[in-house]
């Protein structure tokens, strides 16, 4: 079972960040990337069960099923039951006093050459007792605002005002980070593979040495992700809302979206829970740009949500409560052509609203997409060139039904998405 543990080590590592991001300049680098075939996500559900590419699908791994290590006591708790005496932090080989911060490092794999490569692993144990976070961010390579939402976080607050630990991961995907993409170099979304096989394929060995050394040790995870190929989200909590600690992790966010959404198997949200470690992904806008309008609003929802659990003693003022979305749909074009909106992300919408259109440019033909629902726009893709089938817009869907008439309708549409041999597409997570 998870023991509270306190921790964190704060990075003195704005440098070793900086290097990395130098490596952005992805000269020389330029490897083949899947193609995004238009076919996303199954129409009218949050079910995210993801993407595999063509050549090689995760389904085939065999994975290892973490060990299930639920909470001592609820997390909402878990400060004011962790006791008086604070401990050291044993992680990755080290040990991190009560009261401090370390920057470690995680060797996920080698290249080609036999070089072993490595990404920074901050850590900060707090001077009290308490549970310990874990801020994940690029498990997918190009998406950058998660990046400087754990920089700012980590640097942000002192391990002497901290009870508990923090342990953030700016760049999981080191390699991916490196070339600017979404994949590993073999081409596999390394979020289909936790918690991984340790002889397995690349993918899942990178993610069980990963899960094994870093997550393990969490008592609570938020990951964060952007949308996917030249799409962006506006800033919403994925999770699971039958689950009562990982509800606990979305109530601390503030005033920010939260959709119900189930994770797919293989991604570092389903595997963490799946081993007792509650968790939630924090997407927000688009990949390959830093949007300092989305990262302050994360950075704000994260350290509203340690000082709800009582980690730190703070105030954060926020306005109206966002709502809270048990289902979604995306709509998707009909036809090639140029696609150009009329909405933008947070718009709200009624049923057959105008949200963009799409223009052939050869023949000027124009064809409009509506959206089938009254709702929000919670995602949608930048003006870009579409063919037909791709997910263009992610309408949060208004409901007056409750959230168990919400399940059993995304079951229902699971089973028949499922029967039907749809290929399914995570956009984003």
């Amino acid at each position: 079972m998870t023991t509270m543990r306190p921790s964190y080590a704060l990075v003195p590592a704005l440098a070793a960040l900086l290097s990395l991001a130098t490596a952005v300049a992805f000269a020389g680098e330029a490897a083949l990337e899947p193609v995004d075939s238009g076919a996303d996500l199954r129409e009218d559900t949050t079910e995210d069960a993801d993407s595999r590419s063509a050549e090689v699908a995760a389904a085939a791994e065999q994975f290892v099923e973490p060990a299930e290590t639920p909470s001592v006591v609820p997390l909402a708790d878990a400060v004011t039951t962790a006791g008086n005496l604070p401990a050291s932090l044993r992680i990755l080989g080290a040990e991190v006093a009560p009261g401090t911060s370390e920057r470690l490092s995680w060797a996920a794999t080698e290249l080609f050459e036999g070089v072993p490569v490595s990404t920074p692993v901050l850590v900060m144990n707090g001077a009290m007792p308490g549970p310990t976070l874990c801020l994940t961010a690029a498990v997918h390579g190009d998406e950058l605002n998660g990046i400087e939402m754990v920089r700012r976080v980590m640097h942000d607050i002192d391990p002497e005002d901290l009870s508990g630990a923090l342990i953030g991961v700016p760049i999981v995907n080191v390699q991916g980070f490196r070339r600017g993409s979404r994949y590993l170099p073999d081409r596999r979304d390394l979020n289909r593979y936790f918690p991984g096989n340790p002889n397995g394929s690349a993918a899942a060995r990178i993610a069980n040495s990963f899960f094994e050394n870093v997550v393990s040790h969490c008592d609570a995870l938020v990951d964060l992700h952007t949308g996917s190929f030249e799409r962006a989200n506006l800033p919403q909590i994925r999770a699971d809302l039958r689950n009562p600690d990982v509800v606990t992790l979305t109530q601390g966010f503030g005033s920010t979206v939260i959709l119900h959404s189930t994770p797919g198997v293989g991604t570092l949200r389903h595997a963490a829970t799946q081993a007792g470690i509650p968790a939630v992904t924090l997407e927000a806008g688009g990949p390959l740009q830093l949007e300092l309008g989305e990262v302050k609003h994360g950075v704000k929802g994260i350290e509203t949500l340690i000082t709800s659990l009582g980690m730190v003693k703070r105030i954060r003022l926020w306005g109206d409560p966002e709502p809270v979305y048990y289902r979604s749909t995306w709509v998707r074009a009909d036809s090639g052509g140029i696609l150009l909106s009329d909405v933008s992300l947070g718009s709200t919408v009624r049923k057959g609203d105008l949200l963009g259109t799409i223009t052939d440019p050869m023949s000027n033909a124009r064809v409009e997409l509506r959206s089938p629902y009254a709702g929000r726009i919670i995602g949608m893709a930048r003006n870009q060139v579409v063919m037909p089938g791709f997910a263009a817009f992610h309408v949060g869907i208004q409901t007056d039904q409750s959230p168990a008439e919400m399940d059993a309708a995304v079951a229902r549409d699971d089973e028949t998405s499922a029967n039907d041999g749809a290929y399914i597409d995570g956009i984003s997570e």
